[in-house]
């Protein structure tokens, strides 16, 4: 439903409020912003959704590899091309590149084979196995699963197609696909009634694991209160003997309920355990290991853990590794305030437990890369931001005591991608080390794990993201950057070119108007960082003119708000508003990662006194310096999620600069939302004598009464990631201040709104046509309705 809260009162910006003073004594019948302002029609629209992903996606042709190895040393990839897509295949010793088989000839015989009609650019699957004669190839089409000779003689069905394993749903009753298969693929784990079981894969026949598992105390549950599902949570032991995981207890955890509305009867209540940060019960973990044949249960002798992990807010078994024979099992215990993590070694028979090693910290401790154990040699690669700059560092596990610094200088490590042990080297991504570039653009390098001969293996200027071979002899590089569409090499392991690839054509893309969004750098509120955003302007920008600026922020702090330094032809709508008649900017401001560690912790402790609106207030004032078709006294503001937390705040902290925002799902007060989050990077929750707590100030209820401008507050009424209580309390308030606001609820809606998402994005459109640019939008304009007309044409 769609509610408006108060009496309708258009706010006209502050550039020309003194000349609506005059002139609405001269005309009474509308404000003089929608008189002045230019119409904004349903064609305008209609040029905006040209922008959109669904319509410059398939524009961009190639540029894509995902390599799929052999043991031959070949890999094989789906290549796009214009008119469909066909299947390469490599050998990087020869240099060369053709196609994997004839295409032709296997298009004519699985037409014949499944009576239907397909093009040697059309072939009905998208992935095959090549068999170890090297003359057939077997895939999934329809619902069969077929063998085709790679002459094109004939094809054959072998049955029905292969489907991901089944497991049963552990709240009772129906399939899910929440099973996890062991290494050796022989079995399949799963959960039913809170206890986890086997299935074995060739005859279906199952074996109950645990028996001691009941309601809110189960075996691999997973349920992080944001984020619950019937998957099993839990590592198989590489000779696939054995299973580690974890009994959760959320007994006397509190619950969270949402009413799905049903469209016969009465409602549905959903209820499910969600913590909350201050809760004196939250979610704990007794950690197990799970002998598969005999069924033993070895409970690790060691303190309950708090369902936490060091990164994200959920259980990762990132967090444990297992020994290659499966008799130790490495883990990481982390704090409840993620300020201490602990590492540990257990003894996976009789479950005896030695603490290595802690690391705590004074804000939080993350891991962007996990950890590695090279049991060969009883060390840990241990990732650490100690120096201000996430790196790597070299351990001793008997004597638990730091033996070197692996990697060293300024850009944080934040991948791990192989360790060699028997030549005792690193590959890894690293951000910002390379002279002159954006320091968000990642690359990758080599290194001992002495600390010694360093080598850049990705040089050129843009994003790379690799893809190592098995045995890393080779690399397939694919690189760009926001202007540039990506090329793809195939490297040796110095680095060297081997050959091209792929190389994107966007010929299409640019013929249709598309222009990629501006780079910009800013300072940030100290005066001194350097910051770094996005800008979208118009493609039929005219500069003698003024267009209103709208942000699209995403305060994080797991991550920030421009997202991926590589090629997109669509980032959002960011684009798409623009073509409505504004300047749209996105930028990562001062709180967000992928930088140092101290630029990261900017605000930790103060979400919403912060919310890197400082940096997005200074770098719009800068960039209006610098462009002056910006108009600064018309300011717009919009996010989702925590961006629809900072849309908010921004409107209450800052009612003077933001004239417009629309808050979409936003977290208001993270004592609303789930405990591991906000313990996080608030911190614990601390209540003071006089009834306060730490949590106070950053709760955006308690700003609303400062509202000058429009607000649009919606959410979905089903999200179970931020609850739509979270708004509802900021609605409360508002009332109560006796505000103007804007409220939008989507019935049956989650986090992401689904099938509601285009209404969503067309009423933000709206609303900031009718509120920023001063004039009425297309009445109920389509979106979906035509973006389906743009993709047919």
């Amino acid at each position: 439903m769609s509610l408006r809260v108060g009496r309708p009162i258009r706010r006209v910006p502050r550039r020309i409020r003194p000349f609506v003073v005059l002139a609405a004594t001269i005309v009474a019948a509308a404000p003089v912003a929608a008189q002045s302002a230019p119409k904004v029609t349903a064609a305008d629209y209609d040029r905006a959704v040209r922008f959109l992903r669904p319509n410059v996606d398939p524009l961009v042709i190639g540029g894509q590899v995902i390599a799929h190895w052999l043991p031959d040393g070949r890999f094989w990839y789906r290549s796009e091309v214009v008119g469909g897509h066909e299947f390469i295949m490599v050998n990087p010793s020869r240099k060369s590149r053709s196609r994997a088989f004839d295409h032709a000839a296997i298009a004519a015989a699985i037409s014949k084979a499944m009576d239907s009609t397909f093009g040697e650019k059309s072939l009905p699957f998208q992935s095959f196995d090549l068999a170890a004669d090297r003359k057939s190839i077997e895939f999934d089409a329809g619902k069969s699963h077929w063998r085709c000779e790679l002459n094109g003689s004939a094809c054959t069905r072998l049955g029905e197609r292969d489907e991901p394993e089944r497991s049963m749903r552990f709240r009772g009753g129906g399939e899910d696909d929440g099973g996890v298969k062991s290494p050796d693929g022989k079995k399949v784990a799963f959960i039913r009634d809170w206890n986890l079981w086997l299935r074995d894969v060739a005859t279906g026949e199952e074996k109950q694991l645990t028996t001691d598992g009941v309601e809110n105390f189960g075996y691999a549950t997973d349920n992080a209160g944001w984020k619950h599902s019937d998957r099993a949570i839990l590592l198989w032991s590489p000779d696939s003997k054995k299973i580690a995981t974890q009994q959760q207890d959320e007994r006397n955890v509190g619950n969270m309920y949402l009413v799905h509305t049903s469209k016969k009867g009465h409602p549905v209540l959903q209820e499910w355990k969600y913590p909350l940060p201050g809760d004196s019960v939250v979610a704990m973990l007794e950690r197990v290991v799970i002998a598969v044949e005999s069924g033993k249960v070895v409970r690790l002798k060691m303190p309950r853990d708090y369902h936490r992990a060091t990164l994200g807010d959920d259980i990762s078994m990132d967090d444990y590794q297992f020994s290659p024979d499966g008799s130790k099992l490495a883990l990481v215990s982390t704090s409840r305030d993620h300020k201490s993590a602990t590492f540990r070694i257990a003894d996976t028979r009789t479950g005896d437990v030695r603490t290595v090693f802690e690391e705590t910290v004074p804000t939080q401790f993350e891991s962007r890369t996990g950890w590695r154990v090279l049991w060969g040699t009883n060390e840990l690669i241990w990732y650490s931001q100690r120096d201000n700059w996430g790196q790597l560092y070299l351990y001793d596990l008997n004597a638990g005591k730091l033996k070197n610094k692996i990697t060293d200088g300024e850009g944080p490590v934040s991948q791990i991608v192989n360790v060699d042990e028997k030549a005792r080297t690193v590959w890894y991504v690293a951000l910002g080390r390379e002279p002159g570039q954006d320091p968000y653009f990642r690359h990758l390098y080599r290194i001992g794990l002495d600390g010694k001969h360093v080598a850049s293996l990705t040089p050129e200027v843009g994003d790379h993201t690799v893809q190592l071979s098995p045995d890393a002899r080779f690399i397939v590089d694919t690189y760009s950057q926001p202007d540039v569409p990506p090329v793809v090499v195939l490297r040796d392991a110095k680095g060297k070119v081997v050959m091209q690839l792929e190389k994107t054509d966007i010929s299409r893309l640019l013929a249709m108007g598309w222009k990629p969004p501006i780079s910009v750098k800013m300072k940030g509120p100290d005066g001194k960082t350097v910051i770094y955003g996005q800008m979208f302007v118009p493609t039929n920008l005219d500069s003698t003119k003024k267009y209103p600026i709208i942000n699209n922020p995403y305060p994080g702090p797991q991550s920030g708000s421009v997202g991926s330094r590589s090629f997109a032809a669509a980032r959002g709508d960011r684009q798409a508003l623009a073509e409505l008649g504004f300047v749209v900017v996105t930028i990562d401001g001062m709180g967000t990662p992928n930088r140092s560690k101290s630029f990261h912790d900017y605000y930790y402790g103060k979400m919403g006194r912060d919310n890197t609106l400082p940096s997005q207030i200074t770098a719009m004032k800068q960039l209006a310096e610098r462009y002056k078709f910006i108009d600064i006294d018309r300011v717009g503001i919009y996010g989702h999620s925590g961006g629809g937390f900072a849309t908010a705040d921004a409107m209450f902290r800052y009612p003077d600069f933001f004239d417009v925002g629309i808050s979409e799902s936003g977290n208001h007060d993270q004592r609303q939302y789930e405990d591991d989050w906000g313990e996080r990077y608030q911190g614990l929750l601390v209540r003071n004598a006089d009834g306060s707590d730490n949590y106070d100030q950053e709760a955006n209820q308690n700003l609303a009464k400062n509202l000058k401008g429009h607000l649009l507050l919606a959410h979905g009424a089903v999200d179970d990631n931020v609850p739509p209580y979270n708004t509802l309390l900021v609605v409360d308030a508002l009332i109560k201040a006796n505000k103007d606001f804007d409220l939008l609820i989507l019935p049956n809606a989650r986090h992401g709104y689904g099938v509601d998402s285009d209404y969503m994005m067309r009423r933000r459109w709206d609303y900031f046509v009718r509120w920023l640019l001063g004039t009425e939008p297309p009445k109920e304009y389509d979106i979906g309705a035509a973006t389906r007309v743009v993709g047919s044409r």
